[in-house]
C-alpha cells in the first residue's frame, strides 16, 4: 500500500471514530435537557412584573445571587446571558430570560410573565399595546438572495 493510501485511511477512521462520540454525546445532552425541561414546566408560575431594564451580560455581572454562579459550569461563567432587570412586588430582582423570547420582552411595561426559580420562560403583555420587536436589517448576501429568488419565481412577488 502506498503512503497516501494508508494516510486518507487512517484520517477516515479517525473521522469515523470522531462521529460515533458526537453522536453519543448529542443524544445524552439532548436526553438531559429533556430532564431539565420537564423541571421548569413543573416549577413554572404566572407572576406579575415591571420591566425596568434588559442586557445581555456575562453571569458575574448580572447581580445574581452567588449559589447561582457556583453552580454553572466554569465554561457557562464568561458567556453572556439574556438577564432582565424586573420589580416583582416589593424588590427588585435579576432574572434569566429564555434566549427565545428576550428580544420580543417590552422594557419598562407591566408585564405577566411565566416564571420557574430565576429562569423567565414567556411574557404576555399587560397593559397598552404589546410591541413588536424591531425587524433585522438583511444583509447584502441576504438581499441578493431574495431578489434573484423573486427573479426565479421561487419566491412570491411583494
Amino acid at each position: 500500500m502506498s503512503p497516501l493510501t494508508i494516510t486518507l485511511l487512517v484520517i477516515l477512521a479517525v473521522l469515523v471514530i470522531v462521529i460515533v462520540v458526537l453522536y453519543f454525546l448529542g443524544k445524552k445532552a439532548q436526553k438531559k435537557q429533556a430532564e431539565q425541561q420537564e423541571l421548569l414546566e413543573a416549577n413554572k408560575q404566572t407572576v406579575s412584573m415591571l420591566i425596568i431594564d434588559k442586557k445581555r451580560m456575562k453571569l458575574k455581572e448580572a447581580g445574581l445571587p452567588q449559589m447561582v454562579i457556583d453552580q454553572t459550569p466554569r465554561l457557562m461563567r464568561g458567556s453572556k446571558l439574556p438577564i432582565i432587570k424586573a420589580k416583582v412586588g416589593p424588590q427588585i430582582l435579576s432574572l434569566i430570560s429564555d434566549e427565545k423570547i428576550f428580544d420580543s420582552i417590552p422594557v419598562k411595561k407591566e408585564v405577566k410573565a411565566v416564571v420557574s426559580g430565576l429562569y423567565v420562560l414567556d411574557v404576555k403583555g399587560l397593559h397598552g399595546k404589546p410591541s413588536a420587536a424591531p425587524q433585522k436589517k438583511k444583509g447584502f448576501f441576504r438581499r441578493t438572495m431574495d431578489r434573484l429568488q423573486e427573479k426565479a419565481g421561487a419566491k412570491p412577488l411583494k
